[in-house]
């Protein structure tokens, strides 16, 4: 059985500043607003074939956001509705809306015996970040950091070199558009990739994402991609990302997600899966 995992913001879901500057608006639709702010966007044809998709084959939204912020995206409540999301990186699974209680209490029994301390984790960042461009800190369901920057400002290189000694606690460190992520280790989207795939019986798994923290659920998965944008893209060019076993898309911004769900659609049509209905 195929199931299709992907992450949401700049894979399938773009705000105004990551959707691209000449994009017609008339090729996308609002998939998020809070207090009458539209936040984000997904592409038309997207949303389209993504319906379509999903009434054949398991959908899984893998988002770093956590369950405040995914519930904000209406498209998941109106349009398409999967039985299964994963949130907070892998610390929440949600079956039909309700979370997976045994398995975030796995995960969080693992973050306490496998990851240093929030507040030794937050002091090493603290060592770099200057109120010149950290905007705004949160520590989200006693799992994570994110931090929202002025990316202008923001030393990349000096952020991205803590890297090494934040492994070294059990941590990793990813850089997605305007806020600087610090999760640990045992908090994974893999991990609980791996687990719905367990539930659900999937025998090809499917996935696509653009940061480091997809990395680990695009090298498991049998088929995946990224959009060419992105932590990354951005390590593709740089040289810095190493042996892959997935590819990227020709386009960036939105319509990257748009080649994104049609490589989905065509590995369906390879497995012989509702031919054509979604075309």
């Amino acid at each position: 059985m195929l199931l299709y995992a992907s992450d949401l913001d700049q894979t399938l879901i773009y705000s105004e500043r990551s959707r691209g500057m000449k994009i017609d608006p008339r090729i996308m639709m609002v998939a998020e607003m809070v207090d009458e702010r539209i936040v984000s966007h997904i592409s038309i044809q997207t949303l389209h074939k993504l319906k379509e998709i999903a009434a054949q084959i398991p959908f899984v939204p893998v988002t770093t956001r956590v369950l405040e912020l995914y519930h904000r995206i209406h498209i998941f409540r109106d349009v398409v509705v999967p039985a299964y999301a994963i949130t907070s990186n892998g610390g929440h699974i949600l079956i039909n809306g309700k979370i997976d209680q045994e398995w975030h209490q796995y995960i969080m029994d693992d973050v306490r015996q496998q990851a240093a301390p929030a507040a030794e984790v937050i002091s090493l960042f603290h060592s770099v970040a200057q109120p010149e461009w950290v905007i705004k800190e949160s520590y989200w369901e006693d799992t994570f950091f994110s931090v929202l920057v002025n990316r202008e400002q923001m030393p990349y290189e000096q952020v991205m070199a803590l890297r090494p000694q934040l492994a070294q606690l059990g941590w990793d460190l990813s850089i997605q558009g305007r806020k600087v992520y610090l999760v640990p280790f045992a908090v994974s989207k893999n991990r609980a990739m791996q687990r719905v795939r367990e539930m659900t019986g999937a025998t090809h798994v499917i996935a696509s994402g653009d940061s480091l923290l997809d990395r680990g659920l695009l090298d498991a998965a049998d088929s995946s991609i990224a959009p060419a944008h992105g932590e990354l893209y951005r390590a593709l060019q740089n040289g810095t990302l190493g042996e892959v076993s997935f590819g990227f898309t020709k386009q960036s911004g939105i319509l990257a997600a748009d080649e994104i769900v049609q490589f989905v659609a065509d590995i369906m049509d390879r497995e012989g899966i509702a031919k054509h209905e979604y075309r």
